[in-house]
């Protein structure tokens, strides 16, 4: 989950490296470091915290170099600190690496070579990879990088340079995502795209097993086998501007916002438009096959995508008829799955390089399964192993807290099921206009409750001291439910939890006091005289309820402390109404407790290590 960036040009590398940090470090944060190399000598510059005190620390000592690596951290081994924060360096200090991944088998490779004489500094894991390549090193960097690697079980994502073998850098990955930008006279090399965008739209993608060669002049690839590989060069294909706040105070307000563009750019790219839906053509045409001929469905993800795929369980199951198993790819991978050639795994990735869900479609895949894919990041490695994938129109995406992916990957779920569902006969034709109808009034009513922006904002302040909150939905609700406890978790350290609504007679009413806020999404549907029992229930034990109703619902505003409405739709859309006001919520609660929303403690944005 950590940042790596890598440049070699005529130019001062440092506000390059600097800057492509700064883009990088919503995929790690707790220390930074940048390693030039320069007159026969690398010099490392490393400091704890954000990247913002490293850039103190380099303008202060004028530091510079037209040959440079930089980093940015995730703990995984060893505490956040100026020590363990990369790059890393052999003991002669002629090597230094920076490293996104783990390194499994660290502790034994530590061992051998302690009992070979090498002295290590740090607690971390990288500095073993770095140590064994200064081990291996007689004059070619990267055969040295090529016989460490061979030794190493794990995942990485590596930059190296050597003041031994100059004017090159080498860069190698397996299982941790790497890019190589191309420029004239100068080339980068990145863990994601967004590092270099601002100096080149040209970049390559490196395979599992890769390692490239870096120089001014050009990038040479070499695969596992050993074979020198030409590469398609690829195009970012997105403004800069889809990487900056553009006058909004953090990412993750500028993505809330972005979310009704995203959803109608899917929907179009699939096509959704003009009301119309040429599904016939193209990937979901391909899903839907492999959907129907498949004996058995899983949906695996993690975090906020699994809560997408919760719904799309529901969709697929209402709409189309086909059931389906929802699993955690992190218990997925492990537990043994009945998996076999006439399975299909749906993976669900923002990234497209979550560690446990690529090892959960590599485990599928091994048993035979066909992999479909839903991810927002185009040659992603999940989309690169899938047989069919489907790129949402999300854009990048910033803040760690997961906003527009999430309402992107649930409109292509309801893509799916719509499609399969008329295909197969269990929607009419005059269903499919209807739905069609009101999926094109969703951005709409998306933007129209971002217009009620002031009212959430109030309601946060008013519960922004609360210590706990428990969210309560049905059907298709529930699952909004849980992506409602998640976001107020991540960004504002409330413990908050979701549940169906009628659970809450079944344990959680016992948490119930004059200080629990309790949100309810409280649609007029079937379930909506069950919703306002549960409320009452909350109620006569003094709770106080925050509901998501909808306009003009005067019944729900007799009982609920506080009512945020939202436009009417059909059941099965309005989950993409009620996350709306819930990341609201969570922002604003976050913002009232002064909390660093965009990168909140802990977290990281690609989960790319276990």
């Amino acid at each position: 989950m950590c940042g790596i960036v890598g440049y070699i040009g005529e130019a001062d590398s440092v506000p390059i490296l600097l800057s492509g940090l700064k883009r990088l470090e919503y995929r790690g944060y707790d220390s930074a470091g940048i390693a030039l190399l320069g007159n026969g000598e690398i010099i490392i510059q490393k400091n704890r915290g954000k990247i913002s005190r490293l850039e103190k620390s380099v303008k202060m000592k004028g530091l510079s170099g037209s040959i440079g690596i930089a980093h940015t951290r995730w703990a995984t081994h060893g505490k956040p600190s100026s020590l363990n924060a990369h790059p890393h360096t052999d003991e002669n200090k002629k090597i230094a690496l920076i490293h996104n991944g783990i390194i499994e088998n660290y502790a034994s490779l530590r061992s051998d070579l302690e009992k070979k004489g090498h002295r290590f500094e740090t607690d971390t894991d990288t500095e073993i990879l770095v140590q064994l390549i200064a081990h291996y090193m007689n004059g070619s960097l990267e055969k040295a990088v090529r016989r460490a690697i061979n030794k190493v079980e794990g995942t990485y994502g590596i930059a190296v340079i050597s003041s031994t073998d100059a004017d090159k850098i080498v860069a190698a990955r397996s299982g941790a995502p790497l890019a190589i930008g191309l420029g004239d006279g100068e080339n980068f090399v990145a863990s994601d795209i967004s590092a270099f965008a601002e100096y080149t739209k040209e970049y390559l993608l490196l395979d599992e097993g890769d390692i490239s060669v870096i120089t001014r002049d050009g990038v040479k690839i070499i695969s596992s086998e050993g074979e020198v590989m030409e590469k398609e060069t690829q195009f970012i294909e997105w403004n800069l501007d889809k990487i900056e706040k553009n006058g909004h105070a953090h990412f993750m307000l500028k993505e809330i916002y972005e979310q009704g563009d995203s959803v109608k750019k899917t929907m179009s790219m699939y096509g959704l438009k003009d009301g119309k839906f040429d599904y016939q053509n193209g990937p979901i045409a391909e899903v839907l096959d492999e959907l129907q001929s498949a004996s058995r469905v899983y949906i695996t993800a993690c975090g906020t995508s699994w809560h997408a795929g919760l719904i799309g369980e529901y969709l697929l199951e209402q709409m189309a008829g086909i059931p389906i198993e929802v699993e955690y790819a992190s218990e997925f991978r492990y537990r043994n799955p009945i998996i076999d050639s006439e399975t299909v795994v749906i993976a669900i990735s923002q990234s497209g390089e979550t560690a446990d869900t690529l090892a959960a479609i590599r485990m599928a895949k091994d048993s035979g399964a066909n992999i479909i894919s839903i991810s927002n990041v185009l040659g992603s490695t999940i989309a690169r192993e899938s047989s069919v994938n489907l790129y949402t129109q999300a854009g990048p995406e910033i803040g760690v807290a997961s906003t527009k992916a999430f309402t992107t990957q649930v409109v292509m779920f309801t893509l799916i099921a719509l499609a399969l569902g008329h295909r197969i006969e269990i929607i009419s034709d005059e269903q499919l206009t209807k739905m069609i109808k009101e999926l094109e009034t969703i951005p709409h009513k998306i933007d129209t409750i971002l217009g009620t922006e002031d009212t959430i904002r109030e309601i946060a302040d008013r519960f922004s001291n609360a210590s706990n909150f428990l969210y309560a939905g049905r059907g298709y609700n529930f699952p909004i439910a849980l992506e409602g406890a998640l976001k107020l978790k991540e960004i504002s350290y409330i413990h908050a939890e979701g549940y169906p609504a009628a659970e809450m007679k079944h344990g959680p009413i016992a948490l119930i006091d004059k200080e629990m806020p309790v949100v309810f999404i409280a649609p007029r549907d079937n379930t909506y005289a069950k919703i306002l029992s549960n409320i009452r229930e909350v109620k006569a034990r003094d709770g106080m309820v925050i509901a998501l109703a909808n306009e003009g619902d005067e019944m729900i505003s007799n009982i609920a402390d506080q009512v945020i409405y939202l436009p009417e739709t059909i059941d099965c859309l309005y989950p993409l109404l009620a996350v709306i006001p819930l990341q609201l919520l969570a922002y604003h609660i976050a913002v009232a407790r002064d909390c660093d929303v965009d990168q909140p403690r802990n977290l990281a944005k690609s989960v790319t290590v276990e």
